[in-house]
């Protein structure tokens, strides 16, 4: 089964850009993104053979997460369950036969880290909602989770220190997410590898010298670990300040969609 995760900033802004052919290209069993910043309606989307869930924020041209998916999920939920975190459509969840997805769009912490403190809070009620989910069955999670967790996951981790993103309060939380019981599969396979990024500032013109972030994730329960295939970053792969993240795994999503 291959998933792909994508924040694409803007699901109509890069429909512009060559979307489609890279969603025909990849043929992915399970394709989720981020940042669609859309209301219902806004964008049609034509794709044959996929059911469609979306998330959207309540605030107009902000956040909100969206699953294509050729399997028909066993159920969906959107959001935590908690009201103060639901209301900026960051969180989608499908129960498969196999595993349960949730793709998330995390917080950011701004500058000067004016929102740390509530994503401490959202990263805490977050990882207990996601053991939740493992009493029922092993989670895939995947998304831009907005921290880069080592060293090796930026190209200029000295001078960022203090920027959000790379905070030691939130690289903590991501040691928690790990030490609860799951595995970052791209380090899995490549632990070592350098200049693997998945994000870029636009306003530097980063992409061009590949001075990024690896801020977009696969994430699985320990109990997936035998089945997990490969992890891969579509660094090629253009449209926005983010490229696609992969995960190969061996599992059955159960009945295809119509």
């Amino acid at each position: 089964m291959k998933l792909i995760s994508w924040n694409v900033n803007g699901l109509r802004a890069v429909m512009k850009k060559g979307f489609m052919d890279v969603f025909w290209e990849q043929d992915a069993d399970i394709f989720c993104l981020q940042e669609i910043k859309m209301q219902e309606g806004q964008q049609e989307m034509d794709l044959p053979g996929y059911e469609e869930y979306y998330n959207y924020a309540e605030k107009k041209g902000y956040s909100g997460t969206a699953v294509f998916t050729k399997f028909q999920p066993l159920d969906v939920r959107y959001g935590i369950g908690i009201d103060e975190h639901d209301k900026e459509g960051r969180v989608i969840t499908l129960e498969f036969q196999d595993f349960i997805l949730v793709n998330v769009y995390t917080p950011n912490s701004q500058r000067e880290l004016t929102r740390l403190g509530y994503r401490q809070l959202w990263e805490d009620a977050f990882r207990a909602y996601l053991k939740e989910l493992e009493r029922i069955k092993p989670v895939v999670l995947c998304g831009d989770l907005n921290v880069a967790h080592k060293e090796i996951d930026l190209k200029n981790p000295q001078s960022n220190r203090k920027n959000a993103g790379f905070t030691d309060e939130e690289r903590g939380k991501f040691d928690e997410l790990l030490h609860a019981g799951f595995i970052d599969t791209f380090r899995h396979f490549y632990p070592d590898q350098e200049d693997r990024y998945t994000w870029w500032s636009y306003v530097t013109r980063a992409r061009e010298r590949n001075a990024g972030w690896r801020i977009d994730y696969f994430v699985v329960s320990e109990a997936l670990k035998p089945q997990i295939q490969d992890a891969c970053i579509y660094d090629e792969i253009m449209g926005s300040d983010h490229c696609p993240v992969g995960l190969f795994l061996d599992a059955k999503g159960g009945s295809r969609a119509l």
